[in-house]
């Protein structure tokens, strides 16, 4: 028997107060100032930026005021921001709407390490009769600039990597890949999910980029696609005509007023909050390599700010995650977006981490919420899980 939901009955509060959340490239929580901006949106401004009435127009203002602001921080204009459902669909639109633009077939570059919005969407063109070219990556997870050059070609459509790496933080040289495709006029496109907001965007070599604002304390279901002016693509969803033709859909005025507040939030703290996660990550990095069978992924200071992923050899990275959970710590094992997934992540294989520790592995990733009495929990908490989970494990440490 099914037992429907009772609103008001869970408040979002409940059983958090005691909880350590260290997933923040997986979702941040909300920040009081954008929930507060976005609240109007549901209850008295609730109007269809469509609409001609005043109801309307007031959405639109506001929809408007978010669109400029956040051209404003990255230096573009505001016509060249497409607002979208989050960064999966900004993704898909820059490759698929690239694709589409196109009589059949062309050729893209991505990296072995994308994320899967990112990966599976190239996988699905190569299907479809488009040459994929994935370039490998260091021991540290950076993409060879001098590679991209390599495997350009004259069908080339778009070069696709990321600005930074979800899992383990490793930042890419964007403004190297960026010049070398102006050089030969073909598209460059970045998924700056966890980038935005926290480090520095070479935007005049860049020319799509996408966001989501759930990984900056803003609302889920929300994120936007910056298009260069002159890049032309093909809209994945028709209907009205909203966003200039390129994305069809009424807007989602609350989540947009969100994503502007949020981006407002990030760009007013970035240099303040981005060099406490820093001091943190440094700190994780110098505490957990203390522990014998320990491995850092990723670069260990060319990185974002806010992630540290770690491998331990002889014990399950699963098992871990629900261990650090019974002592109240949120942590996981990689994206979000493929957790279910038990097979090893495609970023650590890429890296060519062992398979045993591949398995093993531990992300950790800080937000502005985040304080050095939770990173010091973790650093007491996390030696005494790994040991009990070693104890257990049929593996020995370095056997």
């Amino acid at each position: 028997m099914l037992i429907p939901y009772q609103f008001g009955r869970i408040s979002a509060g409940d059983g958090m107060n005691n909880k350590i959340y260290l997933d923040n490239s997986a979702t941040t929580p909300l920040a009081s100032e954008v929930l507060e901006a976005m609240t109007p949106f549901f209850q008295s401004s609730y109007g269809n930026a469509s609409s001609l009435h005043s109801t309307g127009r007031d959405a639109h203002k506001a929809m408007e005021q978010s669109r400029s602001l956040i051209a404003e921080h990255l230096g573009v204009t505001p016509h060249e921001i497409v607002f979208t459902s989050g960064a999966t669909e900004a993704d898909n639109l820059a490759l698929l709407g690239t694709a589409l633009r196109t009589n059949g077939g062309g050729h893209m570059i991505t990296s072995r390490i994308e994320h899967d919005a990112v990966r599976h969407t190239a996988r699905w063109l190569a299907t479809r009769g488009f040459d994929v070219t994935l370039l490998d990556v260091d021991e540290a997870g950076r993409v060879s600039a001098q590679d991209v050059r390599k495997a350009l070609r004259p069908d080339t459509l778009l070069v696709s990597v990321m600005a930074g790496n979800n899992e383990i933080g490793t930042l890419q040289p964007i403004q190297e890949i960026g010049e070398i495709c102006r050089e030969r006029d073909v598209l460059f496109h970045t998924d700056a999910v966890q980038a935005y907001g926290k480090v520095g965007l070479p935007m005049d070599v860049i020319d799509m980029l996408a966001v989501s604002a759930h990984k900056l304390h803003g609302p889920k279901g929300v994120g936007f696609l910056y298009v260069r002016k002159g890049v032309k693509l093909a809209p994945l969803l028709h209907g009205g005509g909203h966003e200039g033709g390129r994305r069809s859909g009424t807007e989602n005025i609350p989540g947009i007023v969100g994503l502007g507040e949020a981006t407002r939030l990030a760009f007013a703290e970035k240099e303040q909050v981005s060099a406490r996660m820093r001091q943190f990550r440094d700190q994780l990095i110098t505490g957990v390599l203390k522990l014998p069978g320990t491995r850092l992924n990723g670069h260990p200071t060319d990185s974002l700010p806010h992630i540290a992923n770690f491998s331990f050899e002889a014990i399950e990275g699963e098992s871990l995650i629900m261990k650090l959970d019974e002592h109240d710590i949120a942590a996981s094992t990689g994206s979000a977006c493929s957790s279910p997934n038990l097979e090893p992540s495609h970023v650590l294989v890429a890296l060519g981490v062992p398979l045993s520790m591949a398995h093993g592995s531990l992300r950790i990733s800080t937000g502005r919420q985040t304080t050095s009495h939770e990173i010091e929990k973790l650093l007491q908490v996390l030696p005494v899980v790994v040991q009990e989970l070693r104890d257990i494990s049929p593996f020995k440490v370095g056997g």
